[in-house]
């Protein structure tokens, strides 16, 4: 009788760490992040105001539209 694991990749588990070490890792993953300059920060939330505006813009216009349109079709049908 073949067992459920058969053909199955073992999952090798880690080695539990202690808070201490978990705490040192973090602070070493941290210091290796690449931090955005203020100038770069303020440039990309004015670019995602800009691009929410026009597309609820967009989505304003095509909801007008597709709602007109059915308006039309049910005042046909009437």
């Amino acid at each position: 009788m073949r067992s459920v694991n058969d053909g199955k990749a073992e999952i090798a588990k880690k080695p539990r760490v202690s808070p201490a070490e978990f705490v040192r890792q973090v602070q070493t993953e941290t210091r290796k992040i690449a931090w955005p300059t203020l100038p770069d920060t303020v440039r990309m939330t004015v670019m995602v105001l800009i691009m929410t505006t026009v597309l609820s813009l967009f989505f304003l216009a095509i909801d007008q539209v597709l709602g007109r349109t059915v308006k039309f079709l049910l005042s046909l049908a009437a």
